[in-house]
């Protein structure tokens, strides 16, 4: 045999050799360099969309907030048991449902919340029922601020119907309360009127209160 053809038959098993001597751990690093990489990738995703569902509410809240301190402060005195009708609220009661929504918020951020829930006592007059929104209403954006994101998705037990209770994700309670306090604020507006008060601007201008 000649020297090339003996040459060209060692090639074959010389590679062979040299390809089971190598390292396959360089391999199994790279696969677990991307695998810890993609995980870590994934966390990051995931809580991404939760700080911003949390600086959404907090920037929302932020602004009702005032607005609707506003409104109480535009309720004329003396009339802090006035309402329109027998079947409503008095004006100091339909004022501490805001602060009993702000209640409601903080205890399931913290997870205390219970059902029924342990709702606090209405106060004697309207002046104590709006500085106790307006403290309320500091504890709840406090509150969140100090709350971790993954809070948000994890779930309290509330009203879900007519003597219905069921899990509701913690973002998806804090929504219901602000557009039922929303609502209220639209009742507290009629009650301001009727009582002899001046409706300042809420979304847009008002009688009392007009842009141009």
């Amino acid at each position: 045999m000649k020297k090339s053809e003996r040459s060209k038959s060692k090639r074959p098993a010389a590679r062979k050799a040299a390809k089971s001597r190598r390292k396959p751990i360089m391999r199994h690093s790279r696969e677990g360099a991307r695998r810890r990489s993609k995980g870590g990738a994934s966390r990051k995703a995931a809580s991404a969309p939760a700080a911003h569902l949390k600086r959404q509410f907090l920037d929302r809240f932020s602004s009702e907030f005032p607005t609707t301190l506003k409104l109480m402060r535009a309720y004329p005195s003396g009339q802090d048991h006035f309402r329109p009708h027998e079947r409503s609220q008095p004006a100091v009661k339909l004022v501490h449902t805001f602060t009993v929504e702000n209640r409601v918020g903080v205890d399931a951020l913290r997870g205390d919340l219970t059902m029924p829930p342990a709702f606090p006592p209405a106060p004697a007059t309207l002046a104590e029922a709006v500085a106790a929104y307006e403290e309320g209403a500091q504890a709840l954006i406090d509150t969140l601020r100090e709350t971790p994101e993954e809070r948000l998705f994890e779930t309290v037990p509330f009203f879900t119907g007519p003597k219905q209770v069921g899990p509701v994700p913690v973002i998806d309670l804090l929504w219901q309360l602000l557009s039922d306090a929303i609502h209220h604020r639209g009742q507290l507006s009629v009650y301001v009127r009727m009582a002899g008060g001046r409706v300042p601007s809420i979304y847009g201008p008002s009688a009392d209160e007009p842009w141009m």
